[in-house]
């Protein structure tokens, strides 16, 4: 499917349109907004991690790497990972599309560690590089221990730059989304495909961290609202596989530095990544919460 920036309804501008016709999280918004429009920091965010390399395998086989974040706590201290904006498209609950309040969390079948394909009577699968998501989410709280039978609820948009259930022609599909319980060592897993680049934004996938799977199911209960991305390198990869052009254009017109939510400081929210385009992608991330 072609990218379309008008038909899929969501460039920067038109996300800011959305934002503030939403019913709830009006402190988020506003937050959201401000950002986008000063370019200044939000509260919180950045700083405080220790730093490794981020690897990524270059399309003539060598290997590049980008600044990153330790994705092991090794001292007992390690920074919270900074409160974002979930987006005008979360699927929590919390907002609606034109058909009214969209919640996957409460839907059968949400609980899933592939999440490419539609679910709960949707069908469609979402076409992309192959990308495993893992993560591991940690109580800064408690020395950095592994947060045990946590549970994350992540999603993105797809290769194109839509967001199911919202964007034009994909409000029939609920694919991109999905929960995962952590296991005793906070560590889960997703199987995903490599979201694209729409206009005004980094690359990003969105993800809310809830105390357990049973109350995975409101919102009301999130711990934490974020997003992590991903090393340029890796970017500029996967953008020159098939089906990613529009994505390579955009990339082109946004960076790390001018992006309304990385600006002021991502080192706690870039994943680690190894692969290539013919194998797929690994991103690991710790995900340190106030459990």
């Amino acid at each position: 499917m072609k990218h379309n920036d008008n038909a899929h309804g969501h460039s920067l501008a038109e996300d800011l349109g959305t934002m503030l016709q939403l019913g709830s999280d009006r402190r988020q918004t506003l937050r959201w907004l401000l950002a986008g429009a000063t370019a200044l920091p939000l509260t919180g965010c950045g700083g405080g991690s220790s730093t490794t390399t981020t690897s990524a395998i270059s399309p003539t086989g060598t290997s590049t790497t980008t600044p990153g974040t330790s994705t092991t706590p090794t001292n007992g201290a390690c920074s919270v990972i900074p409160e974002e904006t979930g987006g005008p498209y979360p699927g929590d609950g919390t907002n609606s599309n034109s058909s009214g309040v969209v919640n996957v969390l409460t839907q059968l079948g949400v609980v899933r560690s592939d999440i490419r394909s539609s679910f709960n009577g949707m069908t469609g699968t979402a076409a992309g590089v192959p990308l495993t998501i893992r993560l591991q989410v940690v109580n800064a709280n408690g020395s950095c221990a592994a947060l045990a039978d946590c549970a994350v609820y992540l999603w993105h948009c797809d290769r194109d730059g839509n967001y199911s259930l919202y964007s034009s022609g994909v409000t029939s599909q609920n694919y991109l989304r999905g929960v995962q319980a952590a296991d005793s060592n906070g560590s889960l897993t997703f199987q995903t495909i490599f979201p694209g680049c729409y206009s005004g934004r980094m690359p990003h996938v969105h993800f809310e961290v809830y105390p357990s799977l049973a109350k995975s199911t409101s919102a009301a209960n999130r711990l934490k609202t974020s997003q992590f991305t991903f090393p340029m390198a890796t970017l500029n990869e996967v953008y020159a596989t098939t089906g990613y052009s529009t994505s390579v254009r955009n990339l082109a017109q946004i960076s790390y530095a001018t992006d309304n939510i990385f600006s002021d400081g991502y080192s706690l929210q870039m994943a680690t990544v190894t692969g290539n385009p013919t194998d797929g992608y690994v991103a690991t991330l710790t995900l340190a919460v106030a459990g």
